[in-house]
């Protein structure tokens, strides 16, 4: 039986994902924060310790980055993972960080708590199936065009290998839209509540593009049931090496926790410090 069946033959309650100790899935409201792309010790050091005082509970950092453009900054690589596992050590914070190809998979699951499959990897089935066989939480994006039902065809690829950690995450689709950097589908959030018993995260940040939209979309998310966000924040997005224009910096970063609370509480979830 695939997940939609599952759902509507309520055979399966709403799934808890666990990733360190941060429940995904239950009644507190998950904020997953950091830089697109790890650029130095000091960068993802400054920003874990800031989102982690401003209500964080989990760090996400690019140490390996697809991008468009072969000529494009992709990641720290392995010096990036060391200094995932470094920051890990001394904050706590469970990490969250991409995983792109299979052979990576063991040396990537030594540092992440949870792996990220990418948007431009939702449909690489081969990546799917191998990260379906270990035990590690994923966070399995939405594909740049992809239907709902795709994905969660994605997310049966990883499940059927005997993973069923798995947190979707709404990313926002390409569009005739130019504006935004993509065309965020909220309508997914409580499609996906109807259809699965997975939990939801939403990307406002991919989402949007643009940093002053952050904030109130993500917001819209938190009232359409999103068990969780995953934020860009770097501490100089105007020199960020990738995705600055979306990502916050410590002070918006700030002012969007101060609104996540009563949001959250509005509709039953709550938002708990780490």
């Amino acid at each position: 039986m695939n997940l939609i069946t599952r759902r509507q033959n309520k055979q399966q309650e709403t799934t808890t994902v666990r990733v360190g100790d941060v429940i995904i899935g239950g009644p507190q409201l998950v904020v997953v924060a950091g830089p697109c792309a790890i650029e130095s010790y000091e960068q993802l050091l400054s920003t874990a310790l800031e989102i982690q005082r401003l209500g964080a509970t989990m760090l996400r950092g690019g140490a390996y980055k697809p991008r468009t453009s072969p000529y494009s900054f992709r990641g720290k690589r392995e010096g990036g993972l060391e200094m995932l596992a470094q920051i890990r050590e001394l904050t706590g914070l469970p990490v969250v960080t991409e995983v792109m190809d299979a052979r990576d998979i063991e040396r990537v699951g030594e540092v992440a708590d949870m792996f990220q499959i990418g948007s431009r990897n939702m449909q690489n089935y081969t990546l799917l199936t191998e990260i379906g066989k270990t035990k590690h939480p994923v966070l399995l994006k939405r594909g740049l065009a992809a239907t709902i039902e795709e994905w969660i065809f994605a997310a049966e690829y990883i499940m059927s290998e005997g993973n069923d950690q798995v947190v979707l995450c709404e990313r926002g689709i390409r569009t005739f839209e130019t504006y935004t950097r993509n065309t965020v589908d909220i309508t997914a959030i409580p499609a996906l509540k109807e259809l699965t018993h997975l939990p939801v995260f939403l990307d406002p940040s991919h989402g949007t593009g643009r940093w002053s939209l952050v904030k109130p979309v993500a917001l819209a998310g938190i009232a359409a049931g999103a068990d969780g966000l995953m934020i860009e924040v770097h501490p100089q997005p105007e020199i960020a090496l990738s995705d600055g224009d979306q990502s916050l910096n410590f002070e918006h970063f700030a002012e969007l926790m101060e609104s996540v609370g009563p949001v959250a509480k509005a509709v039953g979830r709550e938002l708990i410090f780490a």
